[in-house]
């Protein structure tokens, strides 16, 4: 079996937290419009993304990240904390 490391690849990603400057961010530097947030449930705000593989929620605390190919995806904190690191 052979064995792979992922690329280093520098991604932008904003954490979702359910404010309207998050919203404003994620229209004009992700172009996700319209914004699409359902608050079935008050004290839990969903964000619903659109992607190539369908409807995704993210949630308060998720991050939504922009992909090298534009593409828009939520994830799980602790994936993200795992998977990237900050760089100027």
């Amino acid at each position: 079996m052979n064995k792979y490391q992922k690329r280093p690849v520098v991604i932008e990603a904003i954490q979702y937290d359910d404010n309207p400057e998050t919203d404003i961010e994620l229209q004009e530097k992700f172009g996700i419009d319209p914004v699409r947030l359902s608050y079935k449930n008050p004290d839990d705000p969903i964000l619903i993304i659109e992607t190539l593989e369908g409807e995704m929620k993210a949630y308060v605390g998720d991050y939504i990240i922009k992909g090298v190919h534009g593409e828009i995806y939520p994830c799980k904190p602790d994936i993200f904390y795992e998977t990237y690191q900050k760089v100027d």
